[in-house]
């Protein structure tokens, strides 16, 4: 081989080694895959990435052979979760952060979302959060997110109890109270986007965003097995390089993202699938994706307030390291061209 052939050749590889430094984490040639099973605690628009990633396979070259399952319910998922069911829970974190500290077998490792979704919608007569007093807040259940986030409205706006009633009509879902304030049963209740949108076409006033009230909320988080983590770490490290590069994803590609959870809502409505991207995969996107330790920490305080049993301390309930590897590898600023854009929390 001559001078300029020996230099060629030592280009390309240079080049070679260059790309797989970028991205450490995908899987190697002739390589099996790795068997994993990933639930969600619900259906929701705020499992948007993980949906997205699912139907474009960007799981596949991290050498990840997901199964997707639908598990109904925060205890029910966790114990999943802890028994090695599930390799990977998605869910929202304020439902199993108190479960964590009491001490379930598993760890949250990711945050993509970060803040509250929740909106306020009301009767065509309500303009106001103020004109709420004296009126009916319907909710399905005592304790659940809407309930609680109401009584912490209700003391931001100095309300008494006898100010505004709440109602609880049972069920498991939003569409129940949804349903239940078109029909006149009270006043205001609270729903996630793309309900927000088919409120706005019914009539119906958005009148509170409840992120607003800056309380430590964590919304869509990931979530592995102690067994995983000490067994497989690098499984645990390559779904959540896969879930980093969904949100980029996502951004990059709206109308793939829309059509994911089009499918999974059988929704259709362009208004409604846009209220769900600019929900999840802008407002309260965390593209760092690691887990906001403060709010951790004010989350189980104030369950511990509540009266919940808490035998773990806060470190205990998180690992952040496989995200924060994210950042000390290059492979988000390579996957974003730079320093990656957003809030850090």
């Amino acid at each position: 081989m001559n001078k300029f052939g020996r230099s060629l050749a030592l280009l390309w590889l240079a080049f070679d080694a260059a790309l797989a430094s970028a991205n450490p984490y995908l899987a190697k040639p002739g390589e099996a895959p790795i068997p994993v099973r990933v639930a969600t605690c619900a259906i929701s628009g705020g499992f948007m990435h993980l949906y997205t990633a699912i139907d474009n396979r960007l799981f596949e070259k991290y050498g990840l052979k997901v199964e997707f399952l639908l598990v109904r319910g925060a205890g029910v998922s966790v114990a999943a979760l802890a028994s090695n069911e599930l390799q990977f829970l998605y869910c929202t974190a304020d439902a199993i952060i108190p479960s964590l500290a009491a001490g379930a077998e598993a760890k949250m490792i990711a945050s993509p979302l970060v803040g509250l979704p929740w909106v306020m919608i009301a009767r065509k007569e309500i303009r106001r959060i103020e004109d709420l007093k004296g009126k009916i807040f319907i909710a399905t259940r005592p304790g659940g997110t809407p309930d609680t986030l109401i009584r912490v409205l209700m003391k931001r706006l100095n309300f008494s109890a006898n100010d505004l009633s709440i109602r609880h009509i049972g069920g498991a879902g939003q569409t129940e109270v949804y349903n239940a304030l078109l029909q006149d049963l009270g006043h205001a209740t609270m729903v996630t986007a793309p309900l927000d949108a088919r409120a706005k076409r019914d009539g119906l006033n958005v009148i509170y965003q409840l992120d607003d009230l800056n309380l430590p909320a964590i919304y869509s988080s990931l979530f592995t097995n102690q067994r995983l983590l000490k067994e497989r770490p690098e499984a645990v490290q390559r779904f959540t390089a896969a879930m980093a590069e969904a949100i980029h994803f996502v951004e990059k590609n709206p109308e793939r993202a829309k059509a994911s959870v089009g499918k999974v809502l059988a929704l259709k409505d362009s208004e409604s699938l846009q209220a769900a991207y600019d929900a999840y995969a802008k407002q309260l996107v965390n593209r760092r994706v690691t887990v906001p330790v403060s709010r951790v920490v004010e989350t189980i305080e104030a369950a511990r307030q509540a009266g919940a049993q808490v035998r773990r301390k806060a470190n205990e309930t998180y690992d952040n390291s496989y995200a924060e590897h994210l950042e000390k590898s290059g492979f988000l600023k390579d996957l974003w061209g730079g320093e990656v854009p957003g809030k850090k929390w």
